[in-house]
């Protein structure tokens, strides 16, 4: 993705990575990637946009939107992906990798009240290392572009602005997220080695989102039972038919 690349920039470029959540009442929704790569950024590393391999993305099923040239010299790149429940949500947000590590969508429902749950772990606590796995690090030896990385005094902190938002259904609970426009929640993700644990949760009414569905199973519940009735009318009468066809034979029959 757009960030590893970022991490093999120079000292001086930015990169700006937000992923959004959009968590619809019934517990269906959204994920929203954006990367930014500023003018700076573009200019020392010109296949940029060439060296994106993102055809594991496409294959998951996320929508790809870029890499495209922005007017001030930059680049963006979008990542889209609709998912219709918690445990889909958090194997999307899973697979973004640092630094958001080890996010979880919950949804439980508890009579007439459901509790939106978001958890995480936050933040680059190795620095760029953080973006290397274990088989990568075996592979080459050590931390790809380590020397580079401290020869050019590269630090992370100054070189990637990252960001959460997430926008939970019913009322804001417990939560360390800062609360902006619409409701929505956003944790400014550290970069400087440190970590961030983030939580929220809301409260809605268990229905919320599918009003629908309780008049539409009532309306299936009548057809049933009308059914039901029908058919028992309509056997009772079939095998009374029958029994009174055959006792006129037995009587019509000669002896």
């Amino acid at each position: 993705m757009l960030l590893v690349v970022g991490a093999v920039s120079l000292v001086g470029c930015q990169l700006d990575v937000t992923a959004d959540v959009v968590v619809q009442p019934d517990g269906s929704g959204r994920v929203i990637v954006q990367a930014d790569a500023d003018a700076e950024l573009v200019e020392r590393v010109p296949t940029l946009a060439n060296d994106l391999v993102l055809d594991d993305f496409v294959d998951a099923g996320w929508i790809v939107d870029g890499p495209t040239p922005r007017q001030d010299g930059g680049l963006s790149l979008t990542l889209v992906h609709d998912f219709e429940g918690d445990d889909e949500a958090t194997s999307l947000l899973r697979s973004l990798g640092p630094p958001f590590n080890d996010l979880a969508v919950g949804r439980r429902e508890d009579g007439e009240t459901a509790t939106n749950t978001v958890r995480g772990n936050l933040g680059l606590p190795d620095g760029f290392a953080s973006f290397a796995d274990d088989d990568l690090v075996d592979a080459v030896g050590s931390v790809p572009f380590a020397e580079q990385f401290e020869r050019e005094g590269l630090d992370p902190a100054i070189a990637i602005d990252a960001r959460l938002v997430v926008t939970l259904p019913g009322i804001i609970g417990d939560t360390n997220a800062e609360e902006i426009d619409g409701g929505r929640l956003l944790w400014v993700i550290p970069t400087d080695g440190s970590a961030l644990s983030a939580s929220a949760q809301t409260e809605q009414a268990a229905s919320a989102g599918t009003a629908w569905a309780r008049p539409v199973a009532t309306l299936a519940l009548i057809a049933l039972v009308a059914w039901v009735a029908f058919m028992t009318v309509f056997i009772g009468y079939v095998a009374f038919a029958r029994s009174r066809r055959a006792r006129g034979q037995g009587r019509r029959a000669p002896r």
